[in-house]
């Protein structure tokens, strides 16, 4: 078996480390569904896409 990883293997691991105290190598998944605002406009300039930041999952989490 070779050392060598192809590009595509290569691609897919880059600018990510095995995790220095479990060793997983994947990227975490994050399952929170409400974030925190820090005032009630904080949060209606949120849903209104005036400021960046995540709001509800459905609508715009840090994935998408």
């Amino acid at each position: 078996m070779s050392d060598t990883w192809k590009l595509e293997t290569r691609l897919v691991h880059a600018g990510y480390s095995p995790d220095p105290t479990t060793k997983a190598v994947a990227v975490p998944i994050y399952q929170t569904v409400a974030y925190a605002f820090d005032s009630a406009q904080h949060g209606a300039d949120l849903f209104d896409l005036k400021v960046p930041g995540n709001i509800y999952t459905r609508i715009m989490n840090p994935t998408t």
